[in-house]
């Protein structure tokens, strides 16, 4: 995403302090006529860069070509709950849908409704992805990721390492580490170096998280803030080690840095489209995310971009090498903890606050 490729970026504080409801209504799509379609146009939020490229090739203009429904993407600064609330509670449709996490989705859907249900659960396409990557109101078409990255040539004849309890274990891993200024994968990295299994981590608990950080923040060379800051600080050399989000590390070691990855406790999400509550295009939207679902449509994007396809029946269409570098594909995911959708909305404003305070001391 452009705005450093992460769902989880510190810039989308205003996402968590939102609380939203599920409800709503389910209706079919409806058949288009050709002058219908040729006169839609559906505006859907995308998080830019080569997000909108990728998405723009593999899914926007394919949607047209086949349907004559027109779908412009545009991006936002960073998560986007509070225009999402705006939009709908004002009524002015500037989009009809957006790509979001699905933490948003859960402040969205918690209290008052700003999405409408997809409705697709019969449709046999999105019933053949896995429950862990949908919900009513979204059917996620990727997962990312945050990962362990590690330059190979300085653990070039010693053991590399291969998860966060190494990362933290300076003596027997000596070399510069970074680690991302903001609670989020942070937390959830210091439970797992303190010895807490992947399927433990959630809820955080947040005093045990501070007591790990707190052994490895002398040895913490980097604080980053950007996803461009963390695969520069790799591609240079400038650190040994450092948690960075695997869309970065992947297009380091694809510009040729000696970089590798640990798929050891990494910490994934979902990303889908909603649909906003009140468009008028529902049936098209509806239709564009059972299109977004095709099999052969998200390995095409996974083979584009470092995300994981959440249809498992892409993995058929996808070189075996390129899907060993993606989230989802099986080996890989079964390493990751999942980010817990309703714990961040509950938690973050406490932990950004006590985070600031500890880095600060």
């Amino acid at each position: 995403m452009s705005h450093d490729d992460n769902p989880r970026n510190p810039k989308r504080r205003d996402v968590i302090r939102l609380a939203v409801a599920a409800a709503g209504g389910i209706a079919m799509p409806a058949i288009w006529t050709q002058s219908k379609a040729a006169t839609t146009r559906l505006v859907l939020r995308d998080s830019g860069g080569i997000y909108n490229t990728v998405y723009s090739e593999v899914f926007y203009k394919p949607f047209q070509q086949a349907t004559g429904i027109e779908v412009v993407g545009v991006t936002s600064n960073a998560e986007p709950t509070a225009q999402i609330r705006t939009i709908v509670e004002t009524n002015a449709h500037t989009w009809d849908m957006a790509e979001i996490s699905q933490p948003a989705v859960f402040f969205l859907t918690n209290g008052t409704q700003y999405l409408e249900p997809h409705g697709l659960g019969a449709n046999p396409v999105i019933a053949s992805i896995p429950a862990q990557y949908s919900s009513p109101y979204c059917v996620g078409q990727s997962v990312y990721s945050t990962v362990l990255a590690y330059r190979t040539d300085a653990f070039k004849g010693r053991t590399a390492p291969a998860s966060w309890q190494d990362f933290w274990d300076t003596a027997k891993f000596p070399g510069r580490r970074a680690l991302r200024r903001f609670p989020f994968d942070t937390i959830e990295e210091s439970l797992m170096a303190d010895g807490v299994p992947t399927s433990g981590v959630y809820p955080c608990n947040l005093d045990r998280a501070f007591a790990s950080l707190s052994k490895v923040k002398p040895n913490v060379n980097v604080w980053w803030t950007g996803g461009a800051q963390s695969e520069t600080l790799l591609k240079t050399g400038e650190v040994a080690m450092a948690s960075v989000w695997l869309t970065r590390a992947q297009a380091a070691i694809d510009a040729g840095a000696p970089i590798a990855i640990s798929w050891n406790q990494h910490v994934w999400g979902v990303q889908g489209f909603g649909i906003l509550k009140g468009t008028e295009n529902l049936a098209a939207c509806r239709q564009f995310i059972a299109f977004c679902a095709d099999p052969k449509r998200q390995a095409e994007m996974s083979s584009r971009i470092a995300i994981g396809a959440t249809q498992p029946a892409a993995y058929q269409y996808i070189d075996a090498k390129r899907a060993s570098l993606l989230p989802t594909q099986a080996d890989n995911i079964k390493r990751g903890v999942r980010i817990d959708p309703s714990y961040w909305p509950k938690n973050q404003d406490a932990a950004i606050e006590r985070f600031n305070d500890w880095i600060l001391t």
